[in-house]
């Protein structure tokens, strides 16, 4: 069993969650998902299946889009909703800030930056992950990670007595923490942030219109989906037999991973050019039914 889900993930779920209903749904153990979503935020997940968990790596690593709502006047400890709050702007202070200058704080994330994740995350530290070092009560200092913004609108902005909120959407490379925005908004501005709602979009190349609630997604063929996520090669029966028995065939045209279907348009491989001896040739780096 080798495809791919299209989930739309509801909110108070982990992305594991999903994966565990996910495995006892279709009955195996083999399922992996592409970009971990916080328990409050919602929208576009990819999971695959069998084979298809080994092609993950390569949508992970592809651009994202969320819609978010950030809330100015109070910072919480895991920089959303779901936090304790551990600092509250005055009323006066938080009347200070306006429209103009929220729209030019924002305008700084965008392009090539440096920002640290928040430290209630998954990132690992020395194998244990930031989050559960928190719990634990430990202290977490996690580094400054490069990331990529290509684009954040502000799509409203609603005045209130005690808060600020501010919607927004966002495009952005993988690694990219929107709870970081958020907070480091509020930094800027003097009176906290934290993040209030999040919505993911876009998984490049899938979109959240092609997404589905867990009960009603279905398990897509990789044939179905593969040219979205990378350009293919038809290879003939004998070239096929060589890639089976993990064998070399001739260079790919293109640079990068490629994705080879055999003559009835199956997915049999995943091949990079590499230079074997004077030679550069293709090579298979996962192959369908090896190692399954």
């Amino acid at each position: 069993m080798d495809g791919f889900l299209l989930v739309d993930k509801a909110g108070g779920m982990t992305s594991h969650d999903v994966v565990a209903k996910v495995r006892k749904k279709l009955d195996t153990k083999k399922v992996g998902h592409a970009g971990t979503l916080d328990p409050m935020a919602t929208g576009v997940l990819v999971l695959g299946v069998g084979i298809a968990t080994r092609l993950l790596t390569y949508i992970t690593d592809g651009k994202k889009a969320y819609e978010a709502t950030i809330s100015l006047g109070k910072s919480t400890h895991t920089d959303d909703k779901d936090g304790d709050v551990i600092a509250t702007a005055d009323v006066e202070d938080i009347s200070k800030v306006s429209d103009e200058q929220i729209s030019n704080e924002l305008a700084k994330f965008v392009g090539q930056i440096k920002q640290r994740p928040s430290s209630v995350s998954a990132i690992k530290i020395d194998g244990k992950s930031a989050h559960a070092r928190v719990r634990a009560g430990e202290s977490v200092d996690i580094p400054m990670r490069e990331i990529t913004i290509y684009e954040i609108k502000i799509t409203e902005i609603r005045n209130q007595i005690t808060a600020i909120e501010i919607d927004i959407a966002v495009i952005c490379s993988a690694g990219t923490y929107i709870r970081a925005i958020a907070r480091d908004l509020g930094d800027l501005l003097k009176v906290g942030g934290h993040l209030t709602a999040l919505r993911r979009t876009l998984v490049a190349p899938f979109t959240l219109d092609q997404c589905s609630a867990i009960t009603k997604a279905e398990l897509i063929p990789i044939s179905t989906l593969i040219e979205k996520i990378f350009p293919i090669r038809k290879v003939d029966l004998a070239q096929a037999r060589e890639i089976s028995f993990g064998r070399t065939i001739e260079q790919n045209s293109q640079s990068g991973p490629v994705a080879a279907l055999d003559n009835q348009d199956n997915f049999i491989a995943l091949l990079e050019n590499k230079l074997q001896g004077a030679q550069m040739v293709a090579a298979p780096i996962v192959v369908k039914g090896a190692g399954q």
